[in-house]
């Protein structure tokens, strides 16, 4: 151990002076994505670890996420801490202008927040230094070695909710040049709590303490219900209407050349109902814009979310180009078919959304890490998820669930039931794990 310890100081002490000999490289990448509108025009300096806001006195427990999808994931943990411990401040970063649009809406009030610090020594002691977190809680597999070896050097408590690694980044970190960095830093964590067994397994094959991993349920799981503006809930009503007498179906998180798949049912359903709606959800709202004019040029009648155009007679696509609303558009479609799993490479996306919407869920083969939220509502009720293979499979699916009812109706019920069992008590599990491994520890 003494041995792994040492190469792991060794490690860091070359990730260190490599990170801050690029500083300036990743300064000018960082001003040419902001050019290129990836990061926010006006507030990337944060990402420096420069502050746009003052920090409150009293104690502050620093949440981070990566992205939109794990930064939804937090705000339910983050509720429970405000109204557990009204005295502590919450910070909460994330690194991506999507994430920001969205879930600077969604936060409760009182909650600060930044785009996180670039992983280089600068960023990272200035935003330290600034904000002087008690304790930092880190969502899924945001492990950077900078900021873990910079809180642990301030005695700052860290935890890892929902920690995650793909099978390729374990490959990677179980390596002999690696493995010695990773261990170091895993052992800097008061509290690690795994996604699953499997990800519990990784973690302590990483070398972390069996001590500190302790087992709730996934996060995502806990779909909470949001504040949506006027504005919002008119326009959701407004599409409702819309298509109050029409079938409908949506195909959700879809990524590039997915559509041809959802396009191509939706020229089989259309045989069976001409007046059918198809919504498409792509991932990047730019990738819907692509398709949108794809379709136009082939002579076809689509409505854009993002223009609020209407679903007219002879409108059979309506394209959500928008982000942060899929929630809310799960409750307008009987069958949903999650994305982002049809193709080799790709990863899956969250389907319990369209579970606790009361959806019949669909999703592909490739499904990553969600491939244990699979089979978790599969085990709690076979008729929860349908995975299909491909296109064929996929159609044959859907003409079964346009045709039948009942088993339209049984999959939609079987889907809300491993909804309401699986998400049963996580939030408060999640807040007694940080409240004893990490805030007893971080505000004594």
């Amino acid at each position: 151990m003494a041995a792994t310890e040492a190469a792991g100081k060794l490690a860091y002490r070359i990730y260190r002076a490599v990170s801050y000999g690029a500083e300036p490289v990743v300064n000018l990448h960082l001003r040419w994505r902001r050019l290129r509108g990836r990061e926010h025009s006006l507030r990337w300096t944060e990402r420096l670890g420069l502050p746009s806001l003052s920090r409150p006195t009293g104690p502050l427990l620093w949440f981070h996420a990566v992205s939109l999808g794990e930064g939804i994931t937090a705000i339910p943990i983050i509720k429970e801490c405000m109204k557990q411990r009204p005295d502590v401040n919450v910070l909460m970063t994330t690194t991506t202008v999507s994430a920001f649009e969205v879930i600077s809406k969604r936060l409760p009030s009182g909650v600060i927040y930044q785009f996180a610090p670039l992983d280089t020594p600068s960023a990272v002691g200035a935003f330290l230094d600034y904000w002087k977190p008690n304790a930092i809680i880190l969502i899924e597999s945001e492990l950077w070695p900078n900021l873990i070896m910079g809180a642990s050097e301030n005695g700052i408590v860290l935890a890892l909710l929902n920690a995650r690694m793909s099978s390729k980044s374990f490959k990677k970190f179980s390596g002999p040049l690696l493995l010695p960095l990773i261990s170091l830093m895993l052992s800097k964590f008061s509290l690690i709590v795994p996604l699953s067994t499997m990800q519990a397994i990784h973690f302590q094959l990483l070398q972390a303490s069996p001590y500190i991993i302790k087992f709730s349920n996934d996060l995502k799981y806990a779909v909470e219900e949001f504040d949506a503006s006027e504005g919002e809930l008119r326009s959701i009503q407004d599409l409702k209407l819309q298509l109050a007498h029409r079938q409908v179906w949506m195909a959700s998180s879809i990524h590039r050349g997915e559509e041809e798949i959802m396009l191509g049912a939706h020229r089989v359903l259309t045989e069976m109902h001409p007046d059918i709606v198809t919504i498409l959800v792509p991932r990047d709202p730019q990738h819907g814009l692509e398709i949108a004019q794809e379709l136009q040029k082939a002579g076809l009648n689509v409505a854009l979310r993002s223009r609020q155009e209407n679903l007219k007679p002879g409108t059979n696509i309506y394209i959500v180009d928008t982000l942060g609303e899929l929630r809310y558009l799960y409750r307008l479609t009987p069958i949903a078919v999650v994305g982002g799993s049809f193709f080799s490479g790709l990863a899956g996306h969250n389907i319990f959304e369209a579970a606790a919407a009361g959806c019949a869920v669909l999703t592909g083969r490739h499904v990553g890490h969600f491939s244990h939220m699979v089979l978790e509502m599969q085990r709690l009720n076979p008729l929860s998820v349908l995975q299909v293979s491909g296109k064929l499979e996929l159609e044959k699916a859907l003409k079964e669930l346009f045709s039948d009812a009942k088993v339209l109706e049984a999959r939609r019920m079987a889907a809300k039931q491993a909804f309401r069992a699986l998400s049963t008590g996580i939030v408060a599990n999640v807040w007694s794990l940080l409240n004893v491994h990490v805030l007893n520890q971080a505000l004594c």
